[in-house]
């Protein structure tokens, strides 16, 4: 792969360069900047800048309202907006169930759930992972009876991140027992606001309700909200998980969380009258993570080029997500360690707004603490790393 950008991807590069600096709202950028934590409004705002310039859905199919970007150009705005610290659209709606229903949806379903979603107007969550049903996801027990032209969905969504700003929620639910468990899911579509939905916060370790219990108890949905075939969920939950997997990855976040790490070490005393810069172990862990990093770089350009000319990420997404949440986490340790004991131990009223995030000193020692355990979730969401080693096992390896 030529690593080199041409002519025009370099105006491609200038020009996004000068929309984010123009268009990103400067009060989001200092939340940002102070690790505050955002707000709904937040997103919905600049996702909704986003789609008045038509840059909302970069790997949407044009036809629905995608760019056309080539894969370069999608990594170079995705570098770009890193460097600024825009947050990426929600996941949940842009990024996992809008290709879903554009994949596997009908007519219908599309020009009802697409635009709404393309346009910020919807906050969609996921349900998933089930108290006894997270890696072994196939093994899930919330139900969907049908009754007419309805389903009656009952049982227990959890670590279901930010539902409790959601409109409406994606759903695997078993609608059939006596087959293989992996054959008897299938994909619903909820209104959250339906009667016998009770959403329940999980308080996190930095004391914020992140993710939550969805509770399902009678909930009457309409089968026109079932995607694709009765029974065949599993099927495009492999798909969704696939793109999921390869937006977790975060090369263009961890990139720039480098540079700033190199940045501090050269201001970091190391002890012995130097700093971190001049301490050669730790020159070499920065310089492990770098080549890490930029293996994974190439990985993730050879699946934004596969999804660019239609094709879903195979199993090169589980690559992705093993190297770059074990990446993210190494370089959280490498925070730490420049931090060395004022980053522990962990004292809950040490977070507060206003302080910046990553900075080591003047009170930034606790959002390096919180900033690691925060992120030892990532080897797990999305199908924890030990689970996506098996699938490259074997449907790479052929193990």
């Amino acid at each position: 792969m030529n690593a080199s950008f041409t002519a025009e991807e370099l105006q491609f590069q200038e020009d996004a360069r000068q929309f984010l600096e123009a268009e990103f709202p400067k009060d989001i950028r200092a939340k940002v900047e102070q690790r505050v934590r955002l707000e709904k409004d937040d997103y919905v705002r600049w996702q909704k800048i986003l789609y008045k310039k038509g840059w909302a859905a970069p790997n949407w199919p044009e036809e629905h309202g995608g760019t056309g970007w080539t894969a370069v150009q999608k990594y170079i705005f995705a570098e770009q907006m890193a460097r600024f610290g825009a947050p990426e659209p929600v996941a949940f709606g842009m990024k996992m169930v809008a290709p879903v229903i554009y994949t596997y949806g009908n007519e219908e379903q599309k020009k009802r759930f697409l635009p709404d979603i393309l346009a910020s107007n919807v906050w969609w969550c996921q349900g998933y992972s089930e108290p006894n049903s997270g890696s072994d996801l196939a093994s899930l027990k919330t139900s969907a009876v049908r009754e007419g032209d309805h389903y009656i969905v009952n049982g227990t969504k959890t670590w279901n991140t930010l539902g409790q700003y959601a409109d409406w929620i994606f759903c695997l639910v078993r609608t059939d027992n006596s087959v293989k468990k992996q054959e008897g899911i299938s994909f619903l579509l909820i209104d959250m606001k339906t009667p016998g939905i009770k959403v329940s916060p999980i308080y996190l370790i930095d004391g914020t309700p992140e993710v939550n219990e969805v509770y399902f108890e009678n909930v009457k949905v309409p089968v026109e909200n079932l995607i694709g075939e009765e029974n065949k969920g599993w099927t495009y939950a492999k798909v969704l998980l696939t793109h999921e997997r390869t937006n977790i990855a975060g090369v263009p976040r961890s990139k720039v969380r480098l540079e700033k790490l190199r940045m501090l070490a050269a201001q970091t005393a190391d002890g012995n009258g130097g700093t971190l810069s001049d301490d050669p172990i730790f020159k070499n862990k920065i310089a492990e993570a770098e080549i890490q990093v930029l293996a994974l770089e190439y990985a993730e350009l050879r699946a934004l080029a596969a999804v660019s000319v239609g094709k879903a990420p195979g199993p090169e997404s589980s690559i992705l997500k093993v190297v770059g949440t074990e990446v993210a986490q190494f370089i959280d340790e490498l925070y730490m360690e420049m931090a060395a004991w004022q980053s522990l131990p962990f004292v809950p009223d040490q977070f507060v707004e206003g302080f910046s995030g990553e900075e080591i000193g003047e009170n930034g020692e606790a959002a390096t603490a919180l900033n690691y355990f925060n992120n030892r979730k990532a080897s797990i969401y999305g199908g924890s790393n030990e689970i996506q080693k098996n699938i490259i096992c074997k449907a790479v390896l052929g193990l």
